[in-house]
C-alpha cells in the first residue's frame, strides 16, 4: 500500500472513499444503506470513531471521520470487513433480490482473485484518505459529500437527499445518525 491510501496522522480529520468491487449499485435497498448506518454507530459508540460527514450512494461511500482514539485505519478496517459480512448475508436471505446470483457471484469471483479475501470480496480496497487540513480543503470535501446525489441527479437539493448528512448541516432537522457539525474555520483556529 502507498503512503497516498495511508492516514498518516493517527488524529487528524479525513474525507475517505470506499466502494463496491465492479461498482455494483448494491445500495439501492434500504435495508442494505441500514447496515452501514448500523455499524457506524457501533463504530462510534464503541471503536472511538467520529462522524463528522457522511453520503451513501448506490455504489460507494463517502465520509468524513476521525478517531481520537488515533486508530481510523483500524475503524475502516474493522467496519469494511464486518459490513461485508452482513452485506453478503443480507443478499443471500433477501427473498426480494433479485441480482442476488448475480452479485454474489461477482463478489465471489473478486474474493477468488484477490489473495487477501480468499473467497468472498465486496470492497474495493482502497479507502483514499484525505487528510482535511485547512479550512478550503475541508469545505471543499463537505460540499463534496453533500452534493453528489445532487450531481448524481438523484435530488435537487443535498438536504432532500435521506441517506446523507446533508440535513445535519444545512437544516434544524436531524439526518438518520448523529454526526459531529465541522466547522471549516473554527477547527483550525
Amino acid at each position: 500500500m502507498s503512503t497516498k491510501d495511508k492516514f498518516l496522522n493517527p488524529r487528524g480529520v479525513y474525507f475517505v472513499t470506499f466502494a463496491v468491487i465492479n461498482w455494483i449499485d448494491l445500495f439501492i435497498r434500504n435495508e442494505y444503506r441500514n447496515i452501514m448506518l448500523d455499524s457506524w454507530r457501533f463504530c462510534c459508540n464503541n471503536k472511538g470513531m467520529d462522524l463528522y460527514a457522511w453520503v451513501i450512494m448506490t455504489n460507494h461511500i463517502h465520509m468524513i471521520m476521525g478517531s481520537q482514539k488515533g486508530n481510523p485505519e483500524d475503524i475502516m478496517r474493522d467496519m469494511k470487513r464486518w459490513t461485508s459480512i452482513q452485506l453478503k448475508d443480507a443478499i443471500r436471505n433477501n427473498p426480494r433480490e433479485s441480482r442476488k446470483d448475480w452479485m454474489l457471484k461477482l463478489m465471489e469471483e473478486a474474493g477468488k482473485e484477490n489473495n487477501t479475501h480468499n473467497e468472498f470480496q465486496l470492497w474495493l480496497p482502497e479507502n483514499h484518505p484525505i487528510e482535511l487540513y485547512t479550512p478550503e480543503v475541508t469545505s471543499q470535501k463537505l460540499d463534496y459529500v453533500h452534493y453528489n446525489p445532487v450531481k448524481a441527479g438523484f435530488t435537487d437539493l443535498p438536504e432532500n437527499y435521506l441517506y446523507s448528512s446533508a440535513r445535519d448541516y444545512y437544516t434544524k432537522r436531524k439526518g438518520l445518525i448523529e454526526v459531529k457539525l465541522l466547522d471549516p474555520v473554527s477547527k483550525f483556529y
